[in-house]
Protein backbone atom coordinates (compact mmCIF):
# COMPACT_ATOMS: atom_id res chain seq x y z
CA UNK A 1 0.00 0.00 0.00
CA UNK A 2 2.84 2.37 0.88
CA UNK A 3 4.45 1.78 -2.49
CA UNK A 4 1.23 2.94 -4.20
CA UNK A 5 0.61 5.99 -1.97
CA UNK A 6 4.14 7.44 -1.92
CA UNK A 7 4.54 8.04 -5.69
CA UNK A 8 1.05 9.57 -5.80
CA UNK A 9 1.83 11.99 -2.96
CA UNK A 10 5.14 12.91 -4.52
CA UNK A 11 3.51 13.56 -7.87
CA UNK A 12 0.79 15.75 -6.31
CA UNK A 13 3.23 17.83 -4.29
CA UNK A 14 5.50 18.37 -7.28
CA UNK A 15 2.56 19.35 -9.47
CA UNK A 16 1.49 21.88 -6.83
CA UNK A 17 4.93 23.45 -6.87
CA UNK A 18 4.93 23.56 -10.65
CA UNK A 19 1.42 25.09 -10.72
CA UNK A 20 2.41 27.78 -8.20
CA UNK A 21 5.36 28.71 -10.34
CA UNK A 22 3.07 28.84 -13.35
CA UNK A 23 0.90 31.48 -11.60
CA UNK A 24 3.87 33.52 -10.38
CA UNK A 25 4.57 36.94 -11.90
CA UNK A 26 8.25 36.21 -12.46
CA UNK A 27 9.03 35.37 -16.09
CA UNK A 28 10.73 32.07 -16.73
CA UNK A 29 11.73 30.10 -19.85
CA UNK A 30 8.69 27.84 -19.53
CA UNK A 31 6.20 30.51 -18.38
CA UNK A 32 7.20 33.85 -19.97
CA UNK A 33 4.52 36.15 -18.53
CA UNK A 34 1.42 36.06 -16.38
CA UNK A 35 -0.72 38.34 -18.53
CA UNK A 36 -1.31 35.53 -21.04
CA UNK A 37 -4.52 33.50 -20.99
CA UNK A 38 -4.77 30.80 -18.36
CA UNK A 39 -5.04 28.02 -20.93
CA UNK A 40 -1.74 29.04 -22.54
CA UNK A 41 0.07 29.49 -19.21
CA UNK A 42 -1.12 26.42 -17.32
CA UNK A 43 -0.95 23.64 -19.87
CA UNK A 44 -0.48 20.00 -19.07
CA UNK A 45 2.69 19.73 -21.16
CA UNK A 46 4.24 22.74 -19.49
CA UNK A 47 3.49 21.45 -16.00
CA UNK A 48 4.85 18.02 -16.89
CA UNK A 49 8.05 19.45 -18.39
CA UNK A 50 8.50 21.70 -15.37
CA UNK A 51 7.97 18.74 -13.07
CA UNK A 52 10.55 16.67 -14.94
CA UNK A 53 13.14 19.47 -14.84
CA UNK A 54 12.78 20.53 -11.21
CA UNK A 55 11.36 17.58 -9.27
CA UNK A 56 13.45 14.85 -10.90
CA UNK A 57 17.21 15.60 -10.99
CA UNK A 58 19.09 15.02 -14.20
CA UNK A 59 21.20 12.32 -12.52
CA UNK A 60 18.05 10.33 -11.72
CA UNK A 61 16.77 10.69 -15.27
CA UNK A 62 20.06 9.36 -16.63
CA UNK A 63 20.28 6.63 -13.98
CA UNK A 64 16.95 5.22 -15.11
CA UNK A 65 18.69 3.86 -18.20
CA UNK A 66 21.80 2.50 -16.45
CA UNK A 67 21.87 -0.32 -13.94
CA UNK A 68 25.38 0.16 -12.57
CA UNK A 69 28.21 2.61 -12.66
CA UNK A 70 30.73 2.55 -15.47
CA UNK A 71 33.98 1.20 -14.07
CA UNK A 72 36.42 -1.51 -15.22
CA UNK A 73 36.25 -4.87 -13.47
CA UNK A 74 40.01 -5.35 -13.38
CA UNK A 75 42.82 -2.83 -13.86
CA UNK A 76 44.58 -3.00 -17.23
CA UNK A 77 47.67 -5.14 -17.48
CA UNK A 78 51.10 -3.56 -18.03
CA UNK A 79 51.63 -2.78 -21.68
CA UNK A 80 54.83 -2.34 -23.66
CA UNK A 81 55.63 -1.53 -27.26
CA UNK A 82 58.52 -3.35 -28.92
CA UNK A 83 60.25 -1.36 -31.63
CA UNK A 84 58.70 1.63 -33.39
CA UNK A 85 55.42 2.29 -35.14
CA UNK A 86 57.06 1.87 -38.57
CA UNK A 87 58.24 -1.69 -37.95
CA UNK A 88 55.95 -4.47 -39.23
CA UNK A 89 54.36 -6.96 -36.90
CA UNK A 90 56.38 -10.17 -36.54
CA UNK A 91 54.95 -13.09 -38.49
CA UNK A 92 55.42 -16.52 -36.86
CA UNK A 93 57.12 -19.26 -38.81
CA UNK A 94 54.67 -21.60 -40.58
CA UNK A 95 54.29 -24.93 -38.80
CA UNK A 96 51.85 -27.59 -40.06
CA UNK A 97 52.05 -29.34 -36.68
CA UNK A 98 50.59 -26.30 -34.92
CA UNK A 99 48.34 -25.39 -37.82
CA UNK A 100 46.33 -27.65 -40.12
CA UNK A 101 47.50 -30.94 -38.59
CA UNK A 102 46.59 -29.80 -35.10
CA UNK A 103 43.16 -28.58 -36.26
CA UNK A 104 42.49 -31.86 -38.12
CA UNK A 105 43.51 -33.91 -35.09
CA UNK A 106 41.14 -31.91 -32.86
CA UNK A 107 38.23 -32.45 -35.27
CA UNK A 108 38.95 -36.19 -35.55
CA UNK A 109 39.00 -36.62 -31.76
CA UNK A 110 35.77 -34.63 -31.39
CA UNK A 111 34.02 -36.59 -34.13
CA UNK A 112 35.33 -39.91 -32.80
CA UNK A 113 33.75 -39.28 -29.40
CA UNK A 114 30.26 -39.62 -30.89
CA UNK A 115 30.45 -43.29 -31.99
CA UNK A 116 32.68 -44.21 -29.03
CA UNK A 117 30.02 -42.91 -26.63
CA UNK A 118 27.06 -44.57 -28.38
CA UNK A 119 28.63 -47.93 -29.33
CA UNK A 120 28.83 -49.59 -25.87
CA UNK A 121 25.25 -48.73 -24.99
CA UNK A 122 23.86 -49.58 -28.44
CA UNK A 123 25.64 -52.98 -28.57
CA UNK A 124 24.57 -53.92 -25.05
CA UNK A 125 27.95 -55.53 -24.33
CA UNK A 126 30.99 -54.14 -22.55
CA UNK A 127 34.39 -54.29 -24.24
CA UNK A 128 37.41 -53.25 -22.15
CA UNK A 129 39.27 -52.08 -25.26
CA UNK A 130 36.39 -49.81 -26.36
CA UNK A 131 36.13 -48.48 -22.83
CA UNK A 132 39.86 -47.70 -22.74
CA UNK A 133 39.74 -45.93 -26.12
CA UNK A 134 36.76 -43.88 -24.91
CA UNK A 135 38.63 -42.83 -21.76
CA UNK A 136 41.69 -41.86 -23.79
CA UNK A 137 39.64 -39.83 -26.28
CA UNK A 138 37.85 -37.97 -23.47
CA UNK A 139 41.18 -37.22 -21.79
CA UNK A 140 42.82 -35.92 -24.98
CA UNK A 141 39.72 -33.92 -25.94
CA UNK A 142 39.57 -32.27 -22.50
CA UNK A 143 43.29 -31.46 -22.51
CA UNK A 144 43.13 -29.83 -25.95
CA UNK A 145 40.04 -27.83 -24.98
CA UNK A 146 41.52 -26.46 -21.74
CA UNK A 147 44.80 -25.73 -23.54
CA UNK A 148 42.93 -23.63 -26.11
CA UNK A 149 41.24 -21.70 -23.28
CA UNK A 150 44.60 -20.90 -21.70
CA UNK A 151 46.08 -19.83 -25.04
CA UNK A 152 43.14 -17.49 -25.70
CA UNK A 153 42.79 -15.88 -22.27
CA UNK A 154 46.37 -15.86 -20.92
CA UNK A 155 48.55 -14.37 -23.67
CA UNK A 156 52.15 -15.48 -23.56
CA UNK A 157 53.47 -12.04 -24.52
CA UNK A 158 51.85 -10.18 -21.62
CA UNK A 159 51.77 -12.88 -18.90
CA UNK A 160 54.55 -15.36 -19.66
CA UNK A 161 55.01 -16.64 -16.10
CA UNK A 162 51.28 -17.03 -15.46
CA UNK A 163 50.85 -18.81 -18.79
CA UNK A 164 53.68 -21.21 -18.02
CA UNK A 165 52.30 -21.95 -14.53
CA UNK A 166 48.81 -22.67 -15.86
CA UNK A 167 50.19 -24.86 -18.65
CA UNK A 168 52.15 -26.98 -16.17
CA UNK A 169 49.07 -27.18 -13.92
CA UNK A 170 47.03 -28.42 -16.89
CA UNK A 171 49.62 -31.07 -17.72
CA UNK A 172 49.70 -32.22 -14.10
CA UNK A 173 45.89 -32.38 -13.98
CA UNK A 174 45.83 -34.40 -17.22
CA UNK A 175 48.31 -36.91 -15.81
CA UNK A 176 46.36 -37.23 -12.53
CA UNK A 177 43.06 -37.76 -14.37
CA UNK A 178 44.73 -40.28 -16.69
CA UNK A 179 46.07 -42.30 -13.76
CA UNK A 180 42.67 -42.14 -12.10
CA UNK A 181 40.91 -43.43 -15.22
CA UNK A 182 43.46 -46.22 -15.57
CA UNK A 183 42.89 -47.31 -11.96
CA UNK A 184 39.13 -47.09 -12.44
CA UNK A 185 39.29 -49.22 -15.59
CA UNK A 186 41.61 -51.92 -14.21
CA UNK A 187 40.51 -52.18 -10.57
CA UNK A 188 36.84 -51.22 -10.78
CA UNK A 189 33.81 -51.60 -13.06
CA UNK A 190 34.98 -49.17 -15.76
CA UNK A 191 33.54 -45.97 -17.18
CA UNK A 192 30.73 -47.43 -19.30
CA UNK A 193 29.44 -49.74 -16.57
CA UNK A 194 29.57 -46.89 -14.06
CA UNK A 195 27.47 -44.70 -16.36
CA UNK A 196 24.96 -47.55 -16.79
CA UNK A 197 24.64 -48.03 -13.04
CA UNK A 198 24.21 -44.32 -12.40
CA UNK A 199 21.62 -44.11 -15.19
CA UNK A 200 19.56 -46.99 -13.77
CA UNK A 201 19.93 -46.00 -10.11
Amino acid sequence: MASIVRPTLLRQSCLKVATKKAFSTKPSPTFPAINKPLSSVVSKDAVRSRFMKEAVPSSMRVAAFHATGRRPILPPLPQSVNGTANEPAPVPDPSPTHGSYHWTFERLVSAGLVPLTIAPFAAGSLNPMTDAVLCGAILIHSHIGFEAVLIDYIPDKRLPKTRKAFMWALKLATVVVGVGLYEFETNDVGLTEAIKRVWKA
